[in-house]
């Protein structure tokens, strides 16, 4: 199934997801580690890119602010 992950809550209800079936016997130990740690890689790229986006917005604020003043 596939998923698409693009905000960090869709990674949280996805490793959710993941522990329940842990603990349901659906899934080995490998399979959740190896979810979890490429979950985790996931959810800082997620993270960074929202940073990202906002840091270029508010670079383009002030460029429009300073503009105005001049």
């Amino acid at each position: 199934m596939a998923r698409h992950f693009t905000k960090i809550s869709s990674v949280r209800r996805y490793l959710s997801d993941l522990l329940n079936r842990f603990e349901a016997g659906e899934i080995g130990e490998g399979h959740l580690k190896a979810a979890t740690y490429t979950s985790n890689i996931l959810a800082n790229v997620i993270r960074d890119s929202d940073i990202e986006q906002r840091l270029t917005s508010l670079e383009t604020q002030i460029k429009n602010n300073d503009k105005k003043l001049k």
